[in-house]
């Protein structure tokens, strides 16, 4: 591709308020300059780009502009197509202007992608209309941090001051003394009331309401609320205070440790955001295509013998019609064959491939399967398509019915090797509130990766075999899922939280 440079508007926070034109450009994306106000989740839009973090308070460096510009030039003109990540909205206090100027200079092609504005986020988000029929027929956004080495200020207070509407300042924490002072100074009622606004959009999000006068106390290093803050100020703050509907949502608060392998984490992650979480995704097993399909073919070729087919998972659906169809078959192979499932998602993904399931146990336990069949497998042939590795109470159940029972791993089960360092310093910290377990091996594996920094924080079972596991581990399990779903143990989470 030709040299190409795309300045696109990361939103507020959230991760899920990137505009579509802002995904498909980090999609084509080579690099990704991003800094310390874009949530670093949207990355996942450029999976396979080189991504320069530019700068986070508190953690790394903050580079400078002129460094910032350097570092996309130098990427742009190798010929490279770059995304310049950028907190908020690109034309509001973001210095595009700086970064267009070198690019225009340089000839290098370039489009601006907008993006939402933390002003106008942050009052949807703290449920403080900015605009308002009777109080503020107007909004000004202003910046508490201006330009170091401006002879005088720019910024006309007094106006300000006077100003018929609502005021949202910018970058005003380590300013709150000045900026409130000069507005007061300026005629503005000392009363007049203000919404400090903390990660707005995000999980965590805080908010404190004051009094004009009271702000800059509530923005020291003491107070600890620090930024990225919003100030909303004036009538429209001072309005019925309630809890904001972030707040309402059910895991509003919390952090949740989502151990799924990759291929399903987002799904998780997903529903645990919907949910007013925080989710952080580390997978302590990993699912891959079986290393040798010898064994997978061979119960494939036997499905003319086969009476019943049972099903242990959706990832045992996916991978094994997958190898049905590469070996040039389809549905029509599994004609006249009983077929059971474990459980309604792997049903629900059975019925994609054209199939309804006969056998479908209410709650999820192997056990029920077997009740379930016990009665129509004597002297039958009973394949069981499952992972590689599992629990032996079906095909053992299944056996003791007389049934001849073939196992067959579809895919691959396998551990994560290396404990993740952000897992282990918000372990140690004390920062994720809960763990979801979804597996035995999951429990095992996450106990190899973290042993007693488990005990730091709640632990979620997926059933009661996982939470045996996790006992015999000497751990506590703080809620079990009823039913076994994911959607039942995230609803245990917030009934418990």
């Amino acid at each position: 591709m030709e040299p190409f440079v795309y300045l696109i508007g990361a939103g507020p926070g959230d991760p899920g308020l990137l505009t579509l034109r802002g995904a498909d450009c980090l999609a084509r994306s080579e690099v990704v300059l991003y800094d310390g106000l874009s949530n670093a989740d949207l990355l996942r839009h450029a999976p396979d780009a080189e991504h320069i973090c530019v700068g986070k308070h508190g953690q790394t460096r903050i580079w400078n502009q002129r460094e910032i510009i350097e570092e996309m030039l130098r990427h742009a003109n190798s010929g490279k197509v770059v995304a310049r990540l950028k907190g908020g909205d690109p034309a509001v206090f973001a210095r595009t202007a700086e970064e267009v100027d070198a690019l225009r200079e340089s000839g290098i092609p370039f489009e601006i992608v907008p993006g939402i504005t933390a002003a106008l986020a942050a009052g949807s988000y703290a449920g403080l209309p900015v605009t308002h029929r009777k109080l503020a027929s107007a909004v000004a956004l202003v910046t508490g941090h201006e330009e170091p080495g401006k002879p005088e200020s720019a910024l006309d207070w007094q106006a300000l001051a006077r100003f018929p509407g609502t005021l949202v300042i910018y970058m005003g924490v380590t300013t709150a003394k000045t900026w409130t002072a000069a507005l007061i100074d300026g005629g503005q009622d000392p009363a007049t009331p203000v919404a400090l606004v903390r990660r707005c959009s995000m999980p965590d999000q805080a908010m404190i309401r004051c009094r004009l006068d009271e702000a800059a106390e509530q923005l020291t290093p003491a107070s600890r609320f620090r930024p990225p803050v919003i100030a909303i100020v004036g009538p429209v703050a001072g309005l019925a205070e309630s809890e904001t509907w972030l707040q309402t949502r059910p895991l509003s608060g919390l952090s949740v440790l989502v151990t799924r392998p990759a291929r399903q984490a987002k799904q998780v992650a997903d529903l645990v955001a919907q949910l007013g979480g925080t989710p952080i995704i580390a997978p302590a097993i990993d699912i891959r295509e079986a290393s040798d399909h010898d064994q997978l073919d061979a119960s494939i070729e036997r499905l003319p013998n086969t009476d019943f087919l049972i099903f242990c998972s959706t990832n045992a659906v996916e991978f094994y019609f997958e190898r049905l169809n590469r070996l040039g078959h389809d549905s029509r192979r599994l004609a006249g064959i009983s077929i059971a499932t474990i459980g309604r998602k792997t049903a629900s993904v059975l019925q994609k491939h054209g199939l309804k399931a006969d056998v479908v146990p209410t709650d999820y336990r192997a056990s029920s399967l077997v009740e379930a069949l016990s009665g129509q497998v004597t002297g039958r042939s009973v394949s069981i398509i499952r992972a590689s590795r599992g629990s032996r109470e079906l095909p053992e159940g299944l056996e003791a019915a007389g049934a001849s029972v073939h196992e067959t791993a579809a895919y691959e089960n396998v551990d994560i090797e290396e404990a993740d360092a952000r897992v282990v310093s918000a372990l140690e910290t004390g920062t994720i509130d809960w763990i979801t377990v979804t597996s035995s091996a999951t429990a095992r594996n996450l106990f190899r990766l973290y042993g007693d920094l488990l005990k730091n924080a709640r632990l979620a079972a997926i059933s009661p075999v996982t939470a045996e596991s996790l006992r015999e581990l000497g751990l506590t399990v703080d809620v079990v899922a009823d039913p076994y779903t994911i959607e039942s143990l995230l609803t245990a989470i917030a009934e418990n939280k």
